[in-house]
């Protein structure tokens, strides 16, 4: 009875593959109307990949970088935009880039909520210019 209870809750504070696909599948929706090929990625709560998708054409580099920005968006739960913002000189989180085995600190990372607003993992998106990345994550974000 423990053990199902465990997996209840877990289930519902982390996204579930089928809400990870809804995800690419919107941001690959976004990135076609814009006119960009992107690398997609998806982790849940706990900063572990769940889905990923490179559409044809999109760059070897950003496959990485999408990566990151999705893990960077869940390890502080805010857009990696806004990290970028904090992460000037001078700022309060200058050089936070090289903690956690280097993070990505311009936009295109958005955390994932669920209805009740809880944060169950985040998208990271690369493959164009920043304005363009958000854009497409952020549209992948909303579809849970």
């Amino acid at each position: 009875m423990l053990s199902s209870y465990k997996l209840k809750l877990n289930t519902k504070m982390n996204i579930t593959l089928a809400q990870a696909e809804k995800v690419i599948n919107t941001a690959k929706q976004k990135s076609i109307e814009i006119d960009t090929k992107m690398n997609i990625a998806v982790v849940d709560a706990g900063a572990n990949l769940v889905a990923f998708v490179r559409m044809d054409g999109a760059w070897l580099g950003s496959l990485d970088i999408s990566i990151k920005k999705a893990k960077t968006a869940r390890f502080f739960d805010m857009n990696t935009g806004i990290i970028g913002e904090l992460s000037q000189p001078g700022g309060p989180l200058y050089n936070i880039e090289h903690s956690n085995n280097g993070l990505i600190t311009f936009p295109g990372g958005v955390p994932i909520k669920n209805e009740a607003g809880e944060i169950i993992g985040a998208i990271g998106v690369s493959g164009s210019s920043v304005e363009n990345d958000h854009t497409v994550a952020e549209a992948g974000a909303l579809a849970v």
